[in-house]
């Protein structure tokens, strides 16, 4: 049941949060096109494929724990830090990532080019950091510093 469980964590690891990094970071560049021809559906397009992932995402701690209560790890620092990581992103993804995006999508097109360059590029380092975090998240759990296993 463990292996099943591991499985499916990193499954829905790969295709929830896979999909989130790659159209949070796409979507800085697509709003700043918004006045080109399907630039604003393109962005509009990569805003909800960030939201839909985003639920399914939601699935990757569940799991996550399942799988770290049947190996009897749950207390384990590197464990624990992949959570709060974890808990990291998914504050920043819910709290300014979407909103971000939102507010964007809402002014994208408007005369205030500026405006929405700086927004652009703010949400773009925020995105930045999601990903980053996300990164010590998957070296934390290959890795495992201190962990029995020996890798």
């Amino acid at each position: 049941m463990t292996k099943v469980l591991l499985s499916v964590h990193v499954l829905v690891a790969i295709l929830a949060i896979g999909p989130i990094a790659v159209a949070a970071s796409l979507f800085p560049r697509h709003v700043r096109a918004a006045g080109e021809p399907g630039g604003r559906r393109v962005a509009a397009f990569l805003h909800r494929t960030c939201r839909a992932y985003t639920v399914a995402g939601l699935a990757v701690p569940v799991f996550g724990v399942a799988t770290g209560a049947r190996l009897g790890v749950l207390t384990d620092a590197w464990l624990l830090a992949s959570v709060a990581l974890t808990a990291g992103a998914a504050a920043l993804l819910a709290l300014a990532i979407l909103p971000g995006q939102r507010r964007l999508l809402a002014g994208a097109g408007t005369d205030d080019e500026l405006h929405v360059r700086a927004e652009s590029a703010r949400l773009a380092m925020l995105t930045g950091t999601f990903n980053l975090l996300w990164a010590v998240v998957v070296v934390l759990m290959i890795v495992r510093p201190g962990s029995t296993t020996g890798a």
